[in-house]
């Protein structure tokens, strides 16, 4: 047990030709393959994520008065006021509530469809 690095040596050092140069080494090592999945993973999962990211904090920042929102509790409003970070939603005739502006799930397009369908009629 103790000698058997040795005797590998041993046998590597008798036959140079069969030893693989470092580049092939290299390539069939776990290196490529660990590479390969780091590079999957950031194509499949954290750069959709990050573009996500953006169109919110866009999204977030180009909000303005009388934009119909849905928030991520699914509650539709018209912006009242917009402040830093307060939004003032009117969800009813002279009911506001105020909801943080990271809440903002998108811009509502209920609204804009129902009217597009009475014009079409």
């Amino acid at each position: 047990m103790l000698f058997e690095g040795t005797a590998w040596a041993q046998s590597a050092a008798a036959n140079p030709t069969d030893n693989p140069s470092f580049v092939q080494q290299l390539m069939t090592g776990p290196g490529p393959i660990m590479a390969l999945v780091v590079a999957v993973m950031y194509f499949l999962v954290f750069r959709p994520q990050n573009k996500k990211a953006q169109e919110q904090a866009k999204l977030l920042s180009s909000l303005k008065r009388n934009d119909e929102v849905v928030t991520t509790g699914g509650i539709i409003g018209r912006i009242v006021e917009a402040g830093d970070k307060v939004i003032i939603l009117e969800v009813a005739s002279n009911v506001r509530i105020r909801v943080e502006r990271p809440q903002i799930a998108s811009i509502s397009s209920y609204g804009k469809t129902s009217t597009a369908k009475k014009d079409d009629k």
